[in-house]
């Protein structure tokens, strides 16, 4: 906490994300007229069929604005420490980036925000996005916090609520999360640097509540299990699409399922057994309805809506 008020503009900030959901917070930065003395993002990866080096999103826009960048394999190299010390940093900024040891987040006199995509204490963990849909939540929100040893636990500085539509997926509320988070952001750095906000310590509920987590979503997370409810599967699509998206096997053949509707009805076959007329329609049973898939994509071939892939796909015999 600064000891007198400042003009949030003048403090020297060190910038750490990866993601397109960085960017928009950088960016939000940049626009506003805040000192960035330093960007730090992840090493360029190979990807793609060519295995080429590719940038993260937040190294591009830092080339784009001309600002100066670090890209440190290991966070506790000497060199990097030194390099991060020479910043003389007021304060570091974190969104979407790596877990960082305490003698980089400790560094800086006002400390390190991070911004989370949750209402904290609630959905702490990699993938808060993911799973409050996935757990059928009708609310969200983001948060801004001081870094602390535990992951997600710093004492709170701002925090703003957002609706989560009934039909809303990851990817959707995503891009609306990242514009929101940027916003809060940049009031927290503008308040605490005006000392008109003081950090808060995270109130775990106590009345009932469960405190629900967000750990990083494997395979496993997202194989279909048709046993379950219409409203829970529904959920779980959504919630992982259009990544890293839910999967079944139809016909022996992986296929991910990027957009479905709900039909609830008593179904009349097995869970996880499928009806079609090979023409308009493909529809799954679950334990108390069907899931209609309307986007789709199928081991081998590209994604595609329901009625493009019925007029190419070859049913078994007994399908026809």
């Amino acid at each position: 906490m600064t000891s007198s008020p400042k003009d949030f503009r003048k403090l020297r900030i060190v910038f750490m994300g990866t993601p397109e959901f960085a960017v928009a917070s950088l960016s939000k930065l940049v626009d506003a007229g805040c000192n960035i003395v330093a960007v730090i993002t992840a090493p360029d990866k190979p990807a793609g069929r060519g295995m080429e080096l590719q940038q993260s999103n937040v190294k591009k826009y830092a080339l784009e604005k001309g600002l100066p960048l670090l890209q440190p394999e290991k966070l506790k190299d000497p060199a990097f420490i030194e390099s991060l010390k020479l910043l003389n940093a007021d304060l570091q900024v974190v969104v979407a980036f790596r877990m960082l040891p305490e003698m980089v987040w400790n560094m800086p006199p006002m400390g390190t925000i991070n911004l989370h995509g949750s209402l904290l204490p609630q959905y702490r963990g990699a993938a808060p996005i993911n799973w409050a849909i996935i757990n059928g939540e009708p609310f969200t929100g983001v948060t801004t916090f001081l870094l602390q040893h535990d992951i997600d636990t710093g004492n709170i500085l701002l925090a703003e609520k957002m609706l989560i539509g009934s039909d809303e997926n990851a990817g959707e509320l995503h891009d609306r999360m990242k514009e929101t988070g940027a916003t809060v952001l940049l009031r927290s750095i503008e308040e605490l640097a005006a000392g008109k906000i003081f950090s808060k310590p995270q109130e775990i509920p106590s009345n009932g509540i469960s405190l629900n987590h967000a750990p990083k979503i494997f395979a496993k997370d997202c194989e279909i299990d048709w046993n379950k409810t219409v409203d829970e599967v529904y959920n779980l699509v959504r919630g992982l699409s259009p990544y890293p998206t839910a999967f079944t096997y139809l016909d022996g053949k992986k296929c991910k399922l990027f957009a479905v509707e709900k039909i609830h009805t008593n179904p009349s076959v097995t869970p996880g057994t499928y009806d079609t007329d090979v023409k308009t329609f493909l529809r799954f049973a679950c334990s108390d309805g069907y899931l209609d898939i309307k986007v789709l994509q199928i081991e081998g071939k590209k994604k595609m809506p329901v009625i493009d892939f019925l007029r190419g796909y070859r049913f078994p015999e007994q399908k026809r």
